[in-house]
């Protein structure tokens, strides 16, 4: 069963910058695609970023220029580089598979304010 630990959020100001970590546990991740999604509010939880195992990166239209995601299988973790964020960006963060595929970590709560 893989275990799904996120890291890495804060709180930031508008245009501020954060990098999340999720790391993967009982299972070699190398052979799915990973991404990263997040829950706003009284949102459904969205997809923003995956990374396939082919290399290929793609990106939610809403953080499009703005976040990067990146994996390092040899640490069975994964990347999401978030710079300029906006207001909108707040939510708590979590990884998994692309499709989903393991059940949900505790993910990692963003907050963008002034």
């Amino acid at each position: 069963q893989v275990q799904l630990v996120e890291s890495g959020g804060g709180l930031v100001q508008p245009g501020g910058s954060l990098r999340l970590s999720c790391s993967a546990s009982g299972r070699i991740f190398s052979i799915y695609n990973m991404g990263w999604y997040r829950q706003a509010p009284g949102k459904q939880r969205e997809l923003v970023a995956t990374t396939t195992t082919g290399g290929s990166l793609i990106y939610a239209d809403s953080v499009k220029g703005r976040f990067t995601i990146s994996r390092d299988n040899s640490k069975n973790t994964v990347y999401l580089q978030m710079n300029s964020l906006k207001l909108e960006d707040t939510a708590v963060y979590y990884c998994n598979g692309v499709p989903i595929s393991w059940g949900w970590g505790q993910g990692t709560q963003v907050t963008v304010s002034s």
